[in-house]
């Protein structure tokens, strides 16, 4: 009839647990925006010992809710209202947990201290101060690309710092070298610190074996840019994933981000690895300006030697980090690096 509104058409969308994860929690986050605001009265505060026998691996999460692996099965379960913030993200992907059933729904109940993390600070209107976004890992892999988009080292040196702040053991993989004719000079000083570097190939299969070698019987997360091949390295590895990928922008050289949530993923030969959103830049947890300086190793050794104790290496005179800059003992690409570093963390400590 003319003038009257015509009903919209309801769209349902399909629930698919195995490849569209996030999907299902938005929806199951809507669909239980009320019910999830007060804790029912069949989960009364918990009394579980310190030392309780975690019986979960946490998947992953969103909000009040997680994906578990739990009684031989991956289940949807909710997080208890009892478990608080106190600063730090609740649930990250990793965590050893204890899942109990309460009239027939899990609840993680309590969460096993982390032996190792990678986390950054909240955002501006981040309801925690640390976002933790990787528990209980052994690996970090730094996936950057050898082109498309170009070998970044900021971002590289960030993630090396956030490893040894949460007491991980880093890995470069550079990857896409099937567009370039060699890798670029810059790896070289990463090797000089005794860092493992992968080169890698989704289109060729270089390097895949080094890689999977190295990931064997850990638990490890795939971090970096956005568009250097996270997902496509994990579907070489395992190809029934058929995890979505996207090209990187022909104009703006930047990738796009497909993996809209970090989660835990249990391949072949005993890898399982954690997939994580792409990001621009990382902002480091627990690490002040004066201190960068120290997961510098090269900086650090060399400070030794300069003129004053407090020596920042910016401008003071007699600076024998400088000093070993310009006599090429430090890579010009690094100190430059820690540069940007400590002057992006006084700008964060004066926002």
């Amino acid at each position: 009839m003319a003038g009257e509104r015509r009903k919209k058409k309801r769209r349902v969308r399909e629930k698919d647990w195995d490849h569209r994860h996030e999907d299902a929690f938005t929806h199951d986050l809507r669909r239980h925006r009320r019910t999830d605001t007060a804790i029912s009265d069949a989960a009364p505060a918990p009394d579980i010992p310190e030392d309780f026998e975690p019986n979960g691996l946490v998947i992953s999460h969103s909000k009040k809710w997680a994906f578990v692996q739990w009684d031989g099965r991956e289940d949807l379960c909710r997080i208890s209202e009892y478990l608080l913030e106190r600063g730090a993200t609740i649930l990250a992907p990793g965590d050893r947990v204890l899942v109990e059933a309460l009239d027939g729904e899990p609840w993680v109940r309590a969460v096993a201290p982390r032996s190792s993390k990678l986390s950054r600070p909240g955002g501006e209107h981040a309801r925690v101060s640390e976002q933790i976004f990787a528990a209980n890992i052994d690996v970090l892999v730094v996936v950057a690309a050898a082109a498309k988009p170009a070998f970044k080292p900021g971002l590289v040196d960030r993630y090396l710092i956030a490893a040894e702040v949460g007491g991980v053991v880093p890995i470069l993989c550079i990857n896409k070298m099937d567009l370039v004719e060699k890798e670029a000079p810059e790896l070289e000083a990463y090797r000089e610190l005794g860092i493992q570097v992968i080169a890698t190939s989704c289109e060729t299969g270089e390097g895949l074996d080094d890689l999977r070698k190295a990931l064997r019987g850990k638990l490890c997360v795939f971090a970096g840019h956005s568009g250097v091949g996270k997902s496509s390295l994990l579907n070489s590895l395992q190809p029934e994933l058929d995890l979505e990928t996207r090209e990187v922008s022909e104009a703006t050289q930047r990738g796009k981000h497909t993996t809209s949530a970090a989660r835990l993923y249990e391949l072949d030969d005993g890898l399982r690895i954690i997939d994580t959103p792409g990001i621009r830049q990382l902002g480091l947890w627990g690490v002040s300006p004066e201190e960068v300086a120290f997961y510098f190793p090269e900086i650090a050794e060399q400070a030794a030697a300069c003129k004053f104790r407090d020596c920042t290496h910016t401008h003071e005179p007699d600076c024998a980090v400088r000093q070993a800059v310009d006599d090429a003992q430090i890579p010009r690409l690094r100190f430059e690096s820690f540069l940007r570093i400590r002057e992006s963390l006084h700008e964060a400590l004066g926002r």
